[in-house]
Parts: C-alpha cells; structure tokens; sequence
C-alpha cells in the first residue's frame, strides 16, 4: 500500500536501548500521576545554543541534551510575543506501542509525559495522533523536538497529522505568530518548512493490525473518474460519480491513495477524505452524516464505528480532536476530565477518544478552568488491543508567558468556521 498507509518499514539501523526512566511495568489499566515541578537553575545547565551535529547523526545525549535545553529556555529566556511509514507491523512479544493524542504546544506537559512512559527505544513505540501545534505557548519547541525523536528512530516514532497541522489553523490560533516571533527575519522561511513537515505527515496508522488510530476519525467513500481533459496535465478535471452523493465509509485502500498533502480547503474531490480524517467527530445517533457543528467532515454512530472494525477485522478506534471544551457541548458523550472517554462499545471492539493536553486551554479567557487531566495510552502484545491508560495532571506552575493569538475573540475549531476564509488562507 501507499500514500497514507504505505507497508514495509525497514527496521531502525541503530534502535536505542530502553532508558531506565520507564513507568512501573505492573501498572494498572488505569492510572494517574501528579507531575512533580523539577528545580531551576537561573544558569543554564543545558548546552545552548543548540547546533545541528556535525554528522547529521543524532544520539540520545542530544535530544537530552534538547530536551533541556527547551525546558529551561521557555522559563529562563524573555518571552517574545509580536510521508513515510504508518502500518506499524514489527512489535513482537516484548514491544510496547504508547499512543498520545493533542497535545498544543504545551512542551512541558509532553517532556513529563515522555519521561513517565518511557522514551522512544527498540521496544517502545509511540505514535502520536496530531495537533503538535497552537493555542500553547510553545507549539515549535514540542514540533522540533517530536521531529528530532523522529529523526533519530525513524520506526519507532510516528507523527501523524492533525486538523492544527495545516496553513487556515496556524493562522488563526497562534502557531505561525509563535513561528515569526521566535524565528525574527528567518520566521517566514521556517514556517514555510513547518508546512512543508507537516505535508508529509501521514494522515493515520495501523498497529499490530488490530487497532486503528487518527486524529479525527473515519471518512467516506470517494468515487472519483477523470473527466475529459485536453492535451497536457494541466487541464486535467477530476469530477465526482454520483454515488457519491449518498455518504457511506470509506475503505483502508481509498485511505492508502488519498492525497495527503493538501493544507486546507477546498475539500472536495480528492480533498474530501483528508478532511474527514482531521475533522470529524463519533456522535451517539447512528449513521453517517456531515458534521456541521464544524461545517467540515463528518458525523459517525456506533453503528459506523462496528462495521469499520468488523470490515477490517480491527479491534480498537483511537481517535483524538476533542478536548474538554469541544466535549461541553456535546450531549450523549463522555467528558474529558480524566484525559480519554471510550465513546462507542460495539461487538466488534471499542472507539476511544484520546487528549494528552492537562488543564487545557493554556490560554483561557474565564477564570473557571476545565483542569482536566490529560492522558495516553499503552498498549501490549499479543494483541496490542486492551489499552492501558495513564492519566496525568499538568506540569505546575507554567512559566508566564503570553498567548501568539487573540484567545478571547477567536472562534473555536470545534464550532462552525469559516470555511471561505479557509480557502483564501491557501
């Protein structure tokens, strides 16, 4: 297979031993840790600035190394304000694959996280479900160093992409902003090459065979033929069959082929299914139907959910994109309080929403907070099909800083937007 879930990841050349720092390996199915608040020093202890090495060769004494570098950095320095593999099939029976959800820029809670669960090594898979990006205050920082992982055990560290992955998103809800205050006259380049990353990202993964993971969820059926075209691609149409027109899902193969590196709308055509994939939501009415709470991707009941698992003899659905705000105003589902809700339970297996970002949003314009946890997930052989879940509260007290967008005024993704202003971000 290809495009968004290509077969056939080579094994790492140099996979890293497991550090030591990893959780208990009696842990219950579910658990929740208070982060400890590490000491400051006013002087830097980290190596800074931070260099490319020589070799282009990374080792885990340099993302340590960046790792630190970006804690003290984001709570000593002055705040400036103005496609590859994802069908991980090579665990074997000492493996274990952590799945993260959103995250937003919030780097201190995802330097505790990867501390709590164990870094990326041989045996210890991540995969993580998008939104790197906006809100938080350190949305490059968290990009950089997930990107540095990725680079240094290629197979072993998976980026997908989520719906804040895209050129309309980063616009409005700070990441870009973040990009040009921290990048000064090189700002525009970098952030250029950050939409060029996430590009490439691929749009979901498949583990162990057994469970699927993305960051919104399912997607629909596209038929699509080639209209009549003159001489020379440039004039080539794609048009829609009109089966289209009746919403039914999607097959692992049209995943496989649908374009990835589309940043924003038009979502039609080819378009359609990546859109699906980063923007829709599980709902407790049956059927398929457009989600126009978001005026973008769809709507899926349980009914969805049982033969999507059944069809591709799947087990687990691990989604993300809502956080607690998003699930306020959604009646039938679970809150987010501890970090996760398992949505749908069908004879088939179970559809989980995963959020790994604590007391979300950093940036709040009430003084009452959701405080909700944020949490991730392990998942173990055989199977890799019961999930363990790992709550967690936020890293405290956060370094002051201000927000890169007007988080008082600005609309919420999880409401209806402005699908016009979309197309013209492009």
């Amino acid at each position: 297979m290809s495009g968004s879930l290509p077969s056939g990841p080579p094994s790492d050349p140099k996979p890293a031993t497991c550090a030591t720092n990893s959780p208990d390996e009696t842990a219950t199915t579910s658990t929740t840790t208070t982060p400890s608040t590490p000491e400051v020093s006013s002087l830097s202890p980290v190596q800074i600035p931070l260099s490319w090495p020589p070799d282009s060769s990374l080792t885990l004494d340099w993302i340590q190394n960046l790792i630190a570098a970006f804690d003290w950095s984001s709570k000593n320095l002055p705040h400036l304000n103005s496609l590859q593999s994802s069908l991980i099939d090579d665990c074997n029976e000492n493996s274990k694959v952590v799945v993260v959800g959103d995250v937003h820029g919030q780097l201190h809670d995802v330097l505790f996280l990867l501390q709590d669960a164990g870094f990326p090594c041989e045996d210890r898979f991540f995969v993580f479900n998008g939104d790197y990006v906006d809100r938080g205050a350190w949305g490059l920082e968290t990009f950089l160093l997930l990107l540095a992982w990725k680079v240094f055990l290629p197979q072993r560290v998976y980026l997908l992409r989520g719906n804040h992955e895209s050129k309309y998103c980063t616009s409005v809800y700070g990441f870009e902003k973040e990009v040009l205050a921290k990048y000064g006259d090189k700002g525009k380049h970098v952030y250029r090459k950050c939409l060029g990353c996430f590009e490439g990202l691929p749009l979901a993964s498949i583990i162990a065979g057994h469970v699927y993971t993305a960051h919104g969820g399912l997607f629909r059926s596209v038929s699509i033929t080639p209209s009549k075209r003159t001489k020379g691609k440039k004039n080539r149409r794609i048009s829609l069959n009109s089966e289209t027109k009746l919403l039914c899902l999607g097959s692992l193969e049209e995943l496989s082929k649908a374009r990835r590196s589309v940043l924003d709308p038009p979502w039609e055509g080819l378009n359609l299914i990546p859109g699906d994939v980063l923007w829709s939501d599980p709902t407790m009415k049956s059927g398929l139907s457009p989600n126009t709470e978001r005026g973008i991707g769809l709507l899926w009941g349980p009914d969805c959910t049982e033969d999507f698992l059944k069809k591709f003899q799947l087990k687990l659905i691990i989604r993300s994109h809502e956080g607690p705000d998003a699930r306020e105003k959604r009646p039938g589902l679970g809150g987010m309080d501890e970090g996760y809700t398992i949505d749908h339970v069908v004879p088939s297996g179970k559809l989980i929403t995963l959020f790994s970002a604590p007391d979300y949003p950093q940036f709040q314009a009430t003084e009452d907070r959701h405080k909700n946890k944020g949490a991730y997930i392990v998942l173990k052989p055989p199977r890799f099909d019961v999930p363990e879940f790992h709550s967690f509260e936020a890293v405290t007290p956060r370094p002051v800083v201000k927000a890169y967008y007007d988080y008082e005024d600005v609309i919420d993704s999880d409401e209806e937007l402005d699908l016009a202003s979309m197309v013209t971000s492009t």
